[in-house]
C-alpha cells in the first residue's frame, strides 16, 4: 500500500536524488523535479522497478516563474500529495566580496524565493486537508554565520527560521516540519561550485546516503530540527532554551539601561 505521494524538488543527485530512493523503499509514490529530464527518467525507471512504486519525473526550471507554478499548482490540486521535501539550492564558489551579484542573487532566488514559495503552497493545501509534512533541507552554516559566504549562510538561517516558525503554526493542522541541517555531504554541488572537495578534512566529510538516512531517523523522532552530525542532543536543547529565555526581554517598553545616555534614569 503506498504512503502517499512525496514531490522532491532537487532530485536528479546528490541528497534529492537519495531522498528518492529512500522514500520509495518506504513506500512512497514520487514525483521528482529537476531540469535534467533524462537523470530523471533513469532515477524514476529504477526505482519504479526496484521498489513498486509509481514514480512521476517532472521537468522543470525552478528559476523559471512559469516553472515554479506549475509545480506549485501540482502540489495545490494533488490531493495524493502529502509530503514536500526542498532539496533543490545551489552553494557558493567562494566568498561573497568578489563574487558575481548576479550569481548571488540567483542562490537568494533558488534557496530563499523558490524555496518559499513551495513552503508556503503545500503549508496551505496540507493545512486544508489536514495531512502532510514539508521537509526543508536548511545547512549547519545556519549556527555559525562567521564560517561561510555570507549570502549562502543568511539562505540557510532564512529556510531554519521559516520551517520552526510555521511548525508551530501548522501543528494545530496536522502538518509536520522539518528543517535537516547537514554539514558537509559527498554531492556534486562541490564540482558545480569548482570547490576541490579534497581541501575538506575527511573526518568532516558525511555521505549523502549517511545524511539521509539520519534526517529520517531524525524525522521518525518526531524532531523539528535534525542535525545529522550532532552526537549530543542535550548541546542544541540547550541552545533553544537559551534562545527561548531571551524572549521575555526582547521587546519593551523601555531601552535597557546600559543603552540611555549618562545621568538617565
Amino acid at each position: 500500500m503506498t504512503q502517499g505521494t512525496a514531490l522532491i524538488t532537487g532530485a536528479s543527485s546528490g541528497i534529492g536524488a537519495v531522498y528518492a530512493e529512500r522514500l520509495a523503499r518506504r513506500g512512497h509514490d514520487l514525483i521528482l523535479v529537476a531540469r535534467d529530464f533524462d537523470r530523471l527518467k533513469s532515477l524514476a525507471h529504477r526505482l519504479s522497478g526496484d521498489h513498486g512504486v509509481v514514480v512521476t519525473p517532472l521537468t522543470a526550471d525552478l528559476t523559471s516563474a512559469a516553472d515554479l507554478e506549475r509545480v506549485g499548482a501540482k502540489i495545490r490540486e494533488d490531493a495524493g500529495i502529502s509530503l514536500l521535501v526542498n532539496c533543490a539550492g545551489i552553494g557558493p564558489n567562494g566568498p561573497l566580496l568578489g563574487s558575481d551579484p548576479s550569481d548571488l542573487s540567483k542562490m537568494v532566488q533558488l534557496n530563499v524565493d523558490v524555496l518559499h514559495s513551495l513552503t508556503a503552497t503545500a503549508a496551505n493545501a496540507f493545512a486544508r486537508r489536514r495531512n502532510g509534512t514539508i521537509i526543508n533541507i536548511a545547512s549547519v552554516v545556519a549556527l555559525m554565520p562567521e564560517r561561510f559566504n555570507a549570502t549562502y549562510v543568511a539562505t540557510k538561517a532564512f529556510v531554519l527560521a521559516l520551517t520552526q516558525a510555521l511548525s508551530t503554526e501548522l501543528e494545530p493542522h496536522g502538518v509536520r516540519m522539518q528543517a535537516v541541517l547537514p554539514g558537509f555531504t559527498r554531492t556534486e554541488i562541490f564540482d558545480r561550485a569548482g570547490i576541490d572537495i579534497r581541501m575538506i578534512p575527511t573526518e568532516m566529510m558525511m555521505e549523502a546516503g549517511e545524511m539521509v538516512d539520519a534526517a529520517l531517523a531524525g524525522f521518525d523522532r518526531g524532531e523539528v530540527v535534525t542535525i545529522p552530525s550532532l552526537a549530543d542532543s542535550e548541546l542544541w536543547d540547550q541552545h533553544e532554551r537559551t534562545r527561548r529565555d531571551l524572549g521575555p526581554h526582547l521587546s519593551l517598553k523601555h531601552a535597557a539601561a546600559r543603552y540611555r545616555p549618562r545621568g538617565e534614569i
